[in-house]
């Protein structure tokens, strides 16, 4: 199933291939219903009163988030499971079939106004992609060789971020208009059906494990995949340090509407146009590691992405500070236009595309060096570790929030506890260290 090795792999070339082109426009539009889906929902909760509930829209924007999570932190362990026991195409067909009838559920929730059934589906949502993620990474090594996984994971990267952004994108612009709901629901059935349409063509993968016996107690399995990750300390330490970028994303992602208006002074379009620039830093430096990696999966990267992480971070930290104060607030166009906001979004964009450097060596170096019998059971204990992280994260920053600590000291504070997880880091694995040196004077050391 994989191609023949390559002196210089090409990762767009991958999207002229069956063995990756159905699989990445089928995970591109999952990504993207899923955004799409969660931020229409808080669209209409927020701002039409024929979605209003004894919640407040806070909790309520809140509840979605925390829905959406909790099937990562619950059924990760089942879904490695099946991802190793099962054809993963197959699979991923029946996610795709699941992702409809959710996505009924939520066009009827849409246009009735029902708020639990669209909570219920936020919950579903969140079904769907735990279901998803492990056959996904895990479908990779098997169709790509090694010289292909860098390339292979930047796009799967790339694609995963456009996708959370158009969908985000194409959510708050049809809840716009007078029917937004419907139009909405609509959307998110089309998209669900284009995904399950485009799952028919992804390649059959064989199964790595067909006789392997299914616990369905997700308490007990979590525990032994969290056993069966820890056995490798390679494999351990990636892991952890994927779920510390996810801590690092969300602490800004989740910042933004309030960074846009209370320090930047501007409005919803600003709000957007930060996302716009974070995504497009993640997709540029998730496309770049094929070529600063030569071809190879090089941990190197990974010290280089993180000192970009905690630079550009704190230059946000600077660069917010003296900004002229606006009585009112302003739109995308006024916001661009005023230089004095440009070297925020410059180091928007750095500290996003550090974090797509960063992380995608981990996840092609844990594909390499999981054995093919468990990995995708690997990886799902990679989505519950990611999940508790960004639990954590969302404690930390109400915390601070809570203290009147400031969103910029809060941005800043994170941007220097990277120091201390990249330090942890080398200190467990001095490898990634001696990689980064060696990628620095231009050498190859086996990973």
């Amino acid at each position: 199933m994989h191609a023949p090795e390559t002196a210089r792999p090409n990762q767009f070339a991958l999207l002229g291939q069956r063995r990756f082109a159905p699989f990445f426009w089928t995970q591109f539009s999952g990504a993207g219903n899923d955004n799409l889906f969660k931020f229409a929902f808080t669209v209409m909760v927020t701002y039409r009163a024929e979605a209003a509930s004894s919640l407040s829209a806070g909790l309520m924007v809140n509840l979605i988030a925390a829905l959406y999570i909790l099937p990562f932190v619950l059924f990760s362990a089942t879904s490695g499971q099946l991802a190793d026991k099962f054809d993963k195409a197959s699979l991923m067909r029946k996610v795709k079939a699941l992702e409809i009838a959710i996505m009924l559920l939520a066009a009827w929730g849409f246009v009735a106004g029902n708020v639990p059934a669209l909570l219920a589906c936020a919950f579903g949502m969140g079904l769907h992609s735990t279901l998803f993620g492990p056959a996904k990474y895990a479908y990779l090594p098997q169709h790509l060789n090694a010289a292909e996984l860098t390339g292979g994971n930047g796009m799967t990267e790339m694609g995963t971020f456009v996708a959370i952004l158009l969908g985000n994108l194409a959510g708050g612009l049809l809840m716009a208009f007078e029917h937004g709901p419907l139009l909405a629901g609509a959307a998110c059935l089309v998209v669900a059906l284009m995904g399950w349409t485009l799952a028919r063509f992804i390649p059959a993968t064989a199964p790595v494990e067909p006789s392997l016996r299914i616990n369905w107690n997700p308490l007990t399995e979590t525990g032994r995949n969290l056993k069966l990750a820890a056995t490798d300390r390679t494999v351990l330490q990636a892991l952890l340090a994927i779920s510390w970028m996810w801590f690092y994303g969300v602490a800004f992602l989740t910042q933004f509407p309030v960074f846009a208006k209370h320090v930047l002074g501007g409005n919803e379009e600003v709000a957007s146009l930060l996302l716009v620039v974070f995504s497009m830093g993640i997709g540029v430096g998730s496309l770049a590691c094929e070529w600063l990696a030569r071809g190879r999966v090089e941990i190197g990267l990974v010290p280089l992405g993180a000192l970009g992480m905690t630079v550009f971070g704190v230059d946000l930290y600077l660069s917010t500070r003296g900004l002229p104060h606006i009585a009112t607030l302003q739109g995308a166009a006024a916001f661009v236009r005023d230089q004095a906001h440009w070297r925020v979004m410059l180091d928007l964009f750095l500290l996003s595309a550090s974090a797509g450097i960063y992380s995608v060596p981990l996840y092609a170096l844990i594909q390499m060096h999981t054995p093919i019998t468990h990995r995708s059971r690997v990886i799902a204990a990679n989505n519950i570790i990611n999940a508790l992280y960004m639990i954590v994260c969302s404690g930390y920053c109400a915390a601070l929030l809570a203290a009147d600590v400031g969103v910029p000291m809060l941005l800043l504070s994170v941007a220097l506890l990277n120091i201390l997880a990249t330090a942890f880091l080398l200190w467990r694995q001095p490898l990634y260290g001696r990689h980064f040196l060696a990628w620095i004077r231009g050498r190859s050391i086996a990973a």
